[in-house]
């Protein structure tokens, strides 16, 4: 990519048609390019080839596509496959300007359904005690183009049902790229996808959360992992600045009876926050308000001394939630044999680099 020019997959409607406006094209041009990025995903603007030469040419002097292939893949034997993404973390800086950065994307079949859980920051500040991630440190927010960029450049792009942002990074700590990226790919001239097919997952963060509840209709993920404030904090810092209690009060002032969701993240380690008086807990936090709770396998990474999940233990838990009217599913552990925990392919790739 040359440097200073604007990336199209990462502008909106009324983005392109300014553009269109300034560099003298019919108005019509619009809609043309749309059609090539988002229907046809070309990856140069000379493929638009129902567009004049001229105007072409006149659109490569200042816009580029910024598609970017993953630079490494890895395949479970479950189908699960693990990509590694190059990032520009800015809108108009050429890639080889600036250290490479990475990020992971994973892309998860099942069935009909194809799942890409998607990065929106390289490492990340919430330094939750059992991420990978988080060890990484912050060393950027990714533009909705390199957001975007994960589902453009895709080898699977043609399979995905659902996205859902539970990748690298907290998407409320990078609010007005996730919410640019979900806008585009929601836009009637855009994706067109429905919001019901993308979920934003958040450990909750004061006036971020709030203010996407407010400007997006995707479902919402939060991140528990314990109903105590206390040990919370120990295993997430960020329980001092927004507890969970607060998050589920904000949560109960928005509608998930209808064509929103709002879920709750709970990772399991084996006898720490997985008994049934951590679900007691759970059913008193979350009383009166829709929503479910997915049950998470912890699989032990390097420098984490947390113990691993005790699978009778969750189906206990899993039971005694749902019994008592909290929807409760155990999900599914995939592409173990590929480092597919948050962060452990990146760290690999970084330190490969040192």
């Amino acid at each position: 990519m040359e440097s200073g020019k604007r990336v199209l997959m990462a502008m909106s409607s009324g983005e392109i048609k300014i553009a269109v406006k300034q560099l003298g094209m019919p108005q019509f041009t619009a809609g043309q390019i749309q059609k090539w990025l988002y229907q046809h995903h070309v990856k140069s603007i000379d493929e638009m080839t129902n567009i004049s030469k001229l105007n072409r040419e006149r659109m490569q002097e200042h816009f580029t596509i910024g598609a970017m292939e993953p630079i490494d893949c890895h395949r479970s034997v479950d189908g699960t496959v693990k990509y590694l993404f190059p990032v520009r973390c800015s809108e108009y800086a050429e890639l080889s300007e600036h250290p490479a950065k990475f990020v992971e994307t994973v892309f998860i079949p099942d069935g009909e359904r194809g799942t890409l859980c998607v990065s929106c920051q390289v490492g990340c500040k919430m330094n939750c005690l059992f991420c990978q991630t988080g060890k990484q440190g912050w060393e950027g927010d990714l533009t909705a183009a390199d957001i975007l960029n994960q589902i453009y450049s895709l080898p699977e792009r043609d399979q995905l049902t659902n996205i859902v942002f539970m990748g690298q990074g907290e998407p409320m700590d990078n609010l007005d790229s996730v919410l640019r990226a979900t806008e585009i790919l929601t836009a009637d001239e855009g994706y067109a996808w429905s919001p019901k097919r993308i979920t934003v997952s958040s450990v909750g963060i004061r006036g971020k959360l709030k203010r996407f509840l407010d400007e997006s209709q995707c479902h919402v993920a939060i991140s528990m992992h314990s109903p105590l404030h206390e040990q919370r904090q120990q295993l997430m810092p960020a329980e001092r600045q927004m507890p969970i209690s607060e998050v589920v009060e904000l949560l109960r002032q928005y509608d998930f009876t209808h064509q929103r969701r709002c879920s709750f993240e709970y990772i399991c380690f084996g006898g720490l926050n997985d008994t049934l008086a951590h679900g007691r807990e759970i059913l008193r936090l979350v009383e009166g308000l829709e929503c479910r709770v997915n049950l998470i396998r912890f699989h032990e990474i390097p420098g984490v001394s947390l113990p691993g999940a005790d699978e009778q233990k969750m189906e206990r838990l899993r039971d005694f939630l749902t019994a008592r009217g909290v929807f409760t599913t155990i999900r599914a552990s995939r592409g173990q044999d590929i480092f597919a925990a948050c962060g452990l392919l990146s760290t690999a790739k970084k330190q490969q680099e040192l």
